[in-house]
């Protein structure tokens, strides 16, 4: 199912992102994130050494909450599944294409300790704030 235009244009712009995965036990654990969009997912990149990428894939059940940078009033809750997820030479283009978005540069790969991935989230609920 698409995403709906709100939550495209919130995914997709400079605006951050809180992804919250869960550990085995079941405590919770919240990251702040870049965040992008496809025509059907939230995106979120990672490496696959850490723990939020672990944590999705014994349990892909997440959250994403997108705030406005500009009104962080307005924001959207994404509760989802991650569904797929993009390794290789794409999951690196796609974090150079975000740190361009953010940042105005690459992405410094002197940075990175693992192979890139782009957790496809699916969403089951959309919770909107603040229109």
């Amino acid at each position: 199912m698409p995403l709906d235009p709100d939550l495209q244009q919130l995914a997709t712009g400079q605006n951050f992102a809180a992804l919250t995965t869960l550990f085995a036990d079941g405590r919770p654990q919240t990251h702040v994130m870049w965040v992008d969009a496809d025509d059907d997912h939230v995106l979120i990149n990672t490496e696959v050494h850490r723990a939020k990428f672990r944590n999705t894939e014994r349990d892909p059940r997440v959250t994403v909450t997108i705030w406005d940078i500009d009104s962080p009033y307005r924001y959207a809750e994404v509760r989802g599944r991650v569904t797929d997820v993009v390794r290789g030479p794409e999951a690196l283009e796609h974090i150079h294409a975000c740190s361009h978005r953010y940042r105005g540069r690459p992405y410094d790969e002197e940075q990175i300790s693992s192979e890139r991935a782009i957790l496809r989230i699916t969403p089951d609920e959309v919770h909107r704030f603040g229109r």
